[in-house]
């Protein structure tokens, strides 16, 4: 069984998310689909210039991943121009940050999204764990719950 596919880190949501090719009429339109983490994968090599290390790290991927998300993502893009397809900029599998947590039960550290409704210990299951992050974000969200304790 294979392992669940960790939430990619986004810190960019595109106002326009559809582009069509002009003078084509929408009944002989195929679609694209370009999920909104290969979208930042992309925004981030090719536009703000980082290494793929930087991207991947940026991402909270490994660099391996972070090189078939971007290939996955030029490769859609450019089957869409070149074949006249529109491209809708929807879904995947992502989170706006990743929040460090401690369980008071056990004191195993761990990491998930902080969209994610119950955090759970991976180790122990128990739902008594704080945050632990002082991330700008971290500090605006935790205190209105329990607060950030410092490790």
């Amino acid at each position: 069984m294979p392992r669940p596919v960790k939430p990619r880190r986004i810190s960019f949501m595109p106002q326009n998310r559809y582009f069509i090719p002009a003078y084509k009429p929408k009944c002989e339109l195929k679609v694209i689909l370009l999920k909104l983490e290969e979208l930042e994968a992309m925004r981030l090599k090719d536009i703000e210039n980082l290494s793929q290390e930087e991207c991947a790290k940026k991402m909270n991927v490994s660099r391996q991943t972070f090189q078939l998300i971007i290939d996955k993502a030029r490769k859609k893009i450019a089957e869409a121009l070149t074949k006249g397809m529109a491209i809708s900029i929807e879904g995947g599998n992502y989170t706006f940050n990743i929040c460090k947590y401690k369980c008071e039960k056990c004191g195993h550290v761990f990491s998930e999204p902080y969209e994610k409704d119950i955090h759970k210990c991976p180790q122990c299951d128990s739902t008594e764990v704080l945050c632990i992050d002082k991330s700008n974000f971290c500090e605006r969200r935790c205190k209105r719950k329990k607060g950030c304790i410092q490790f």
